[in-house]
């Protein structure tokens, strides 16, 4: 029904109606995690729950293959008006950590349930033994803060308060979690309403066949990408930063196997799971988004037209055994998963590019520092919780460009601790030193794809940002990182550098940065300086 003309028009639509999402939510959140650093999603769904749309511009990029089915299945007795949640990992394996609350509201036509809008915002604190909810330290879930199940939110439109009282009994920052989560209940009432105004254009049956069809045509994008790649089986490891002080590191390998326009990664052989919040809690989905967050990256390498929603992941099947680092089992702590799939992504940029050298990079940036702080402004009293990422690796090939941005806006760190200090009042980014090196027909790690072209040279330095200090307030800080270990390169080519820092009051310390990943907090002057590698990071 749907001729390559129409379905880019249909397409252009779906898009339209998720930015509209999109900016819905960034506009109207209350958090400087959802407003500034966008991290956030919102997508369409279609009746089983598989993703057809989402914004190309705003929030994060893991989850356009998400399948949402398990948990909708989970919630019984939808009605017109209701949205059900849940930022519990174990329960259906849709949300991955507890600060990451994923919100789904049915879309009603004619009586039936023709459609579904749905999202995250990562909450700024869930409760727990840290502020933020996130630390390596933690060993179970049950310390990671409060999770709710998949269970109904809103009624008939109306917000349960009994439920909502209890988050807030139990979080640090109560206004910023509400505001936040009324602000993607507002998001998605924008999706159903451009859904419903779609069915009213083209008409139900048309928009049912047409989600389908995106979907048809993405995995039919990633296909094609596959059968121009040569069938063989290729190999990969690489190592996330150990999960406490002087542990081993945490092995990722990858068995990358290609036949014809199907491709199966098979993760046996990677570590057990840990005593951290390294986990990965895939629920041993064979097509996990966070098992495939690299394989997005390469598809979208290796054609930036593709389609990007559930569809692109039914060529491939994942393989992680139970109980491993990338399946593991209740109660293992899940936190700072983001940390291993960083350098899980880059496990399979070292695997695909030994399939297509001459088309991709050995890897993306892989270190990135995040700081997580707990303040008290002395001009008001009013507690501050904040994470400020301040320093990722690089790009390839070049100086200074092509890092994986974290914290994204240059005013997050004035935003969300109120530095001041030098003028303009804000920090300012700052290029630093840790880029890998180029060898005379290597592929240098760290390259971002932009920037991949064999023997070119080091990898990237790294991104980081300055704050300039400002009046005295004192802060509780918990250092997490992957950035001890330089992602690895291929055919030669160089390893990226690991990143360093350290507390630099008077004479001060550095240390590695495993070893600060390893902290479970600790309190920092009020005019302590973090500096990671060549940069400090100032926390005012």
């Amino acid at each position: 029904m749907f001729d390559q003309t129409n379905l880019r028009v249909f397409a252009n639509h779906v898009r339209a109606a998720a930015e509209n999402m999109a900016y819905t939510l960034q506009r109207t959140a209350h958090s400087a995690f959802v407003k500034e650093t966008e991290d956030f999603t919102v997508m369409l769904m279609n009746r089983r729950g598989e993703t057809f749309g989402v914004p190309m511009g705003l929030g994060a990029t893991w989850y356009p293959g998400l399948t949402w089915g398990r948990v909708i299945d989970m919630v019984g007795d939808y009605r017109p008006g209701d949205v059900a949640f849940t930022n519990d990992p174990y329960s259906g394996h849709v949300a991955t950590h507890a600060p990451d609350t994923h919100l789904w509201k049915p879309v009603f036509h004619d009586g039936e349930i023709i459609a579904w809008t749905g999202g995250h915002i990562h909450n700024t604190d869930m409760g727990g033994a840290v502020p933020a909810s996130l630390s390596r330290a933690l060993t179970e879930i049950h310390q990671e803060g409060i999770r709710f199940p998949p269970m109904k939110l809103v009624r008939d439109g109306v917000f349960d308060e009994t439920i909502l009282s209890i988050m807030t009994t139990n979080v640090r920052k109560p206004d910023l979690n509400l505001g936040d989560i009324k602000a993607l209940v507002g998001a998605l009432n924008t999706g159903e309403r451009k859904i419903l105004a779609m069915v009213q254009k083209f008409g139900k049956q048309a928009f049912l066949d047409g989600a389908e069809a995106l979907l048809d045509h993405a995995e039919a994008q990633a296909r094609a990408i596959l059968r121009s790649m040569p069938d063989g089986t290729w190999e990969f490891v690489d190592y996330a930063d150990e999960d406490s002080v002087e542990a081993n590191p945490c092995r990722l390998k990858l068995t990358l196997t290609i036949r014809g326009d199907e491709a199966v990664l098979d993760f046996t052989g990677s570590d057990p799971q840990l005593g951290s919040s390294l986990n990965v809690p895939s629920g041993g989905d064979p097509r996990h988004t966070m098992l495939l967050v690299g394989v997005y990256y390469v598809l979208y390498t290796l054609n930036p037209n593709i389609l990007l929603n559930t569809g692109l992941t039914r060529p491939f099947t994942c393989i992680a055994p139970k109980g491993s680092v990338l399946n593991p089992v209740h109660p293992a702590a899940v936190g700072m998963r983001s940390l291993t799939c960083a350098r899980l992504r880059s496990v399979i940029f070292g695997a695909f590019s030994q399939a297509v050298p001459e088309r991709l990079p050995a890897a993306p940036a892989g270190n990135n520092c995040i700081v997580n702080v707990m303040t008290t402004d002395e001009r008001t009293g009013r507690t501050v919780l904040a994470a400020v990422n301040p320093v990722v690796g690089g790009g390839g090939g070049v100086v200074g460009a092509g890092a994986r941005r974290v914290g994204e806006a240059a005013e997050l760190v004035e935003l969300a601790l109120e530095a001041r200090g030098d003028g303009e009042g804000r920090p300012r980014p700052v290029g630093v030193g840790g880029g890998g090196g180029g060898g005379d027909d290597g592929v240098c790690s760290g390259a971002w794809a932009d920037f991949a072209m064999e023997g070119v040279g080091p990898g990237g330095d790294a991104v980081g940002r300055v704050a300039p200090p400002g009046e005295s307030c004192g802060a509780l800080a918990d250092v997490v990182s992957a950035g001890a270990r330089g992602v690895a390169g291929v055919f030669g080519g160089g390893g990226g550098g690991g990143g360093r820092g350290g507390d630099a009051r008077g004479d001060g310390d550095e240390w590695a940065m495993a070893g600060a990943g390893a902290m479970g907090g600790c309190r920092i002057s009020a005019w302590a300086r973090l500096p990671v590698q060549d940069l400090e990071v100032v926390l005012a």
